[in-house]
């Protein structure tokens, strides 16, 4: 799975540091993601509203 922003790429770098994850799964992530441009942070996605009947 790749990193979706350079913010995750970071805190895995951190988790690697760390020794919480393994190296292989740094560069798994790492090698999937490529030289892609990722944004800083990704949003989350927005639900639509829901629609309140209309009062009468």
């Amino acid at each position: 799975m790749p990193f979706k922003s350079q913010a995750q790429r970071r805190k895995f770098a951190e988790l690697l540091v760390k020794g919480k994850i393994s190296p292989q799964t740094f560069e798994e992530w790492n090698r999937e993601t490529g030289g892609a441009a990722l944004p800083e942070r990704v949003k989350p996605k927005t639900r639509p509203k829901k629609k309140t009947p209309k009062k009468r």
